[in-house]
């Protein structure tokens, strides 16, 4: 072995010192941190879809549509931008700016006087949001020991998707109680729940790889020298096995440069297309069927307010499915878990169109909450490999692009919905554009890597030389 004054000069001796840890090695408080600040993203992706009906200056369908569109949009713009960002200056710097931005564009949806206005505060969360949904998951994914690093994302994935499983619910239950005003009250709390993970950021350290990678090794090797005092203690143990020393000997380059290579240009293009095609079909779903059966269906009364209640109910779907996840999501090809996914995905949603159809509020419920179970339940999957699939150095800016400008695929996709109705039908339009989405989710089997129980680095750098 290197004598101690070469190693600490080395990136990859930290690197193998966080991959043999035995569990976590810093606070779960920063877990619990990192997943409550997913709550807030997915929050406000889901507390659009339940305030527009009740906004009174969003008169159609149409207009709907279009707010919804355009913070998807600022997406597709925040995602990279932001995201380079954290690839050039660091993965914290970069969550507590896309906070305060978040905070920034949830009040000034709430205090909108008019449409321009809101579309604006729409364009200004979203790009915030866009980079967050990158952000928080690359964040985790690099400080998670290689055999555990489905494990430890998808607790911070099942504190966001109680956005998605417990924000619906509160969402759904403020704007029918108080119809007036309670749209303003779904934005504000959005703001306000921004503002506090904006303070819990504040306190979280850089990543172990970010900080390697750029060469700060006295603030690394502190930072892992607590982490393992921090493992042992939890494990139970007086000692840790030898590092697992692999040099990779990548060469610092603009992260464009990295992804231009034909290995990560192939995966690229493939994840790209995977989560246009997944949220082409995902935000209208997650967004729009109160509007649907509003406006399209022609629900009123005490029918369109039991569809409102029981979608967000709905919503816990989600919340269960990342629990689930948190049992398999180490065990089994996340490739092969795509798959399953995106087809239960597109059952529950069929089944939530024959309901609405039908009038069926049970079949309507049933069809939503299969859909949310695993559905939006695994996008933990999805994300991971997003994650897994790109170096340290481009890494946030990989998965921006697969994963903040996929996002127009979910932009055109609530666009596009309710004029594909009149070609596909009701049950059609929900169902069909699905397709894509399942060719891509079968086209991972064969073009991306096992990552289970892999060092990224085994996974990207390793192979650089031949890629």
């Amino acid at each position: 072995m290197a004598d101690s004054s070469n190693l600490k000069q080395s990136p990859d001796w930290y690197i193998a010192r966080v991959d043999r840890l035995p569990t976590w090695g810093l606070s779960y408080a920063l877990i619990w941190a990192m997943g409550f600040s997913f709550f807030i993203t997915l929050y406000d992706v889901i507390n659009v879809g339940f305030a527009l009906p009740y906004i009174p200056f969003v008169i159609t369908a149409g207009q709907a549509s279009l707010i919804a569109s355009l913070g998807l949009w600022g997406y597709v713009v925040g995602a990279p931008i932001f995201s380079y960002m954290a690839d050039l200056v660091g993965r914290r710097p970069t969550l507590i700016f896309t906070a305060l931005l978040t905070a920034l564009g949830s009040f000034g949806d709430a205090f909108s006087v008019n449409y321009p206005m809101l579309a604006g505060f729409r364009f200004i969360t979203g790009m915030a949001i866009g980079a967050d949904l990158v952000l928080v998951m690359t964040y985790m994914a690099e400080m998670s020991p290689a055999s555990k690093r489905g494990q430890y994302t998808n607790l911070a994935f099942i504190g966001g998707w109680a956005g998605i499983g417990i924000g619906p619910f509160i969402a759904a239950l403020i704007v029918t109680s108080i119809p007036s005003i309670g749209w303003r009250i779904v934005f504000v709390v959005g703001g306000i729940l921004a503002a506090l993970a904006l303070a819990i950021r504040a306190y979280a350290p850089e990543t172990v790889r970010f900080l390697a990678v750029k060469g700060k090794f006295n603030e690394v090797d502190n930072l892992v020298t607590s982490m393992e005092s921090t493992s042992m203690k939890r494990a139970g143990v007086s000692q840790l096995p030898e590092p697992n020393m692999k040099t990779y000997n990548v060469p610092k380059e603009n992260p464009f440069k990295t992804l231009a290579k034909p290995k990560y240009l192939k995966r690229l293009i493939v994840l790209f297309l995977l989560m246009f095609w997944i949220y082409f079909m995902d935000y209208p779903f997650l967004v729009l069927p109160e509007t649907w059966v509003k406006d399209i269906l022609g629900y009123s009364g005490s029918l369109f307010s039991s569809a409102v209640f029981y979608f967000g109910l709905a919503g816990i779907g989600a919340f269960l499915g990342a629990i689930l996840l948190r049992f398999i999501i180490d065990r089994f090809d996340r490739r092969y878990m795509t798959v399953f996914g995106v087809v239960v995905y597109t059952i529950g949603t069929a089944i939530m169109a024959i309901g609405g159809v039908a009038r069926s509020i049970p079949t309507f419920f049933i069809g939503a909450f299969i859909a949310e179970l695993v559905g939006v339940g695994w996008y933990n999957i999805y994300y991971l490999l997003c994650s897994e699939n790109f170096p340290t150095s481009a890494r946030a800016t990989g998965y921006a692009i697969a994963d903040g400008v996929g996002h127009a695929g979910g932009a055109i996709g609530l666009l596009a919905i309710f004029p594909l109705i009149p070609l596909l039908g009701n049950v059609g339009a929900w169902t069909l554009p699905w397709i894509p989405a399942i060719v891509m989710a079968i086209l991972t089997v064969f073009t991306l890597p096992k990552t289970i129980k892999v060092r990224l680095e085994e996974i990207n750098e390793a192979t650089d030389a031949h890629g």
